[in-house]
Parts: C-alpha cells; structure tokens; sequence
C-alpha cells in the first residue's frame, strides 16, 4: 500500500468483554501505559512502539454492533494507518479484496477491516485529523 503513512508504531487491536478490567491487567501486569480511556467501550495503551487499542462488543467504532458485530477472539487484527481511506478502499475493492462490513466512523477516526487471502482481518485507519 504505497500511500499509506507509515511511522515507528505499531497498534493492535483486541477486542474485550470487559474494557476496563482489560486494560488494568495489561497496566498492572505487562508494563502497559494508558494513552486514552474512553469509558467502558474504549482504551487505548502503549508499551514502548506498541499500541493496544481494547474495545467492547458493540461500542462503535472497532467494537461496532450489528450482525457483525466482533467477539473476543474472533477479530484480533493490526491496524495500518492511511491518510486517505476512502481512495485506498476504492483501490482495494477494483483488485478484489474482501472487506469486512463498511468504512466506519468511530471516536478517533475511521476505519475499514479488510481481509488477507487467509480470512484474517486488517484493520485500515484513518485518524481524525485535528
């Protein structure tokens, strides 16, 4: 992906029953630092160049409801972050890679969750600028 920005850090996100208790356990546990803590549906934490965002269920954003609505375990991803994510959606769908759901909006900006050839999800996003 030629256009994407690319710096020295790398995000993962996870998806968590239980936001908070999630994010005390790597704080206390894994020497994580909380970066952003927003309510029960989301954290953001950072060890050195690593960033692990934790989302709930259904809390928009990464967590986003509806039928496919992610669960613990079932759409752990890395995130790759662009600064134009409707051209590189538009790139990605004329070569036929499959997405999961839409471009979504969340609180830190936008995402789309597409998928390698092996069905594991990458997480597209574009930060809010500002």
């Amino acid at each position: 992906m030629t256009n994407m920005t690319a710096d020295d850090t790398v995000t993962v996100r996870y998806i968590a029953s239980d936001v908070p208790l999630t994010a005390d356990f790597y704080v206390e546990h894994c020497a994580f630092e909380r970066i952003i803590e927003g309510g029960r549906g989301f954290a953001l934490l950072g060890r050195g160049r690593l960033r692990l965002a934790l989302n709930a269920p259904g809390a928009g954003g990464g967590g986003t409801a509806g039928e496919d609505a992610p669960e613990p375990g079932g759409w752990n991803r890395f995130q790759i972050t662009t600064d134009d994510l409707d051209r590189d959606a538009s790139r990605l769908t004329g070569v036929g890679v499959p997405f999961r759901g839409q471009i979504t909006d969340g609180t830190g900006g936008r995402q789309l969750v597409i998928e390698d050839p092996s069905g594991n999800p990458v997480e597209l996003f574009e930060p809010n600028r500002g």
